[in-house]
């Protein structure tokens, strides 16, 4: 990983692989949403963003709600030895589905939760889903989806945004669906890039829900073909959607 003449290759979701440069001291490498920094020949900074999930599909009367981001890790002074890793890379969620888990040895980013709907609270993960009644999902590695909207009737019911890295999703309201939470910025590839931002909720008319800082994307309204993905390598929630519209992006 660190240790000069040090291999590393990747292998995501999919189960396509690839490899990357081989890497010596003072070098930086990164395979989609994982990074490694090396600072000496015998430690180095990780950072890791997991898979997000995507957006919940669209309810009969409540807005779905975004999907959480994938878990942002990070890791500092990790001792490599001179031997391939092996990085496995998650996959954001299609839209229902939790994201899958990103590895570096003993590292590991959990996916992100996926966004709620009618009568289906959002799931736990990375960073929780959104609502969804009657829970939103937390998140084991950042913070909180945001709570639905009132579950019972009424096309101005808003879905709850999905959590982020270092923001809870805004919980839904009456002719509003929240935002997803903020993701975290780090410089590890030598310039600033914000990751891992919850997915706005969606809902059938008024404002949806805006996509969080890091990659979140926004929900959407009925006829507007549900949520946005998250953007890519960034582990960014999906957006959620509403009835007779297609659900929630991939992270």
């Amino acid at each position: 990983m660190t240790a000069k003449g040090t291999s590393i290759s990747s292998s995501t979701s999919s189960t396509s692989t690839s490899s990357i440069s081989t890497i010596s001291s003072l070098s930086s490498v990164s395979v989609d949403s994982i990074t490694v920094s090396s600072i000496s020949s015998s430690s180095s900074t990780i950072s890791i963003t997991s898979g997000a999930a995507g957006g919940g599909g669209g309810g009969s009367v409540v807005g779905a709600g975004g999907g959480g981001a994938g878990g942002y890790q990070t890791a500092t002074g990790f001792t490599a030895t001179s031997t391939a890793y092996t990085i496995t890379v998650g996959g954001g969620g299609t839209a229902g589905n939790a994201g899958s888990d990103s590895i570096f040895s003993t590292i590991t980013g959990n996916g992100g939760g996926v966004g709620g709907q009618y009568n289906f609270s959002g799931t736990s993960g990375g960073c929780g889903g959104g609502g969804g009644r009657p829970s939103a999902g937390t998140g084991s590695q950042g913070a909180n989806g945001g709570l639905a909207a009132d579950a019972g009737g009424g096309n101005g019911n808003g879905g709850g945004g999905g959590g982020g890295a270092t923001g809870n999703g805004v919980a839904g309201a009456t002719n509003v669906a929240g935002a997803g939470g903020a993701g975290t910025s780090s410089s590890i590839t030598g310039s600033a890039v914000t990751r891992a931002g919850g997915g706005g909720g969606g809902m059938h008319s008024g404002t949806a829900g805006a996509g969080g800082s890091g990659g979140g994307g926004a929900g959407g309204l009925l006829g507007q073909g549900g949520g946005q993905n998250g953007t890519a390598n960034t582990g960014g929630g999906g957006g959620g959607g509403w009835a007779n519209t297609k659900s929630g992006g991939s992270g």
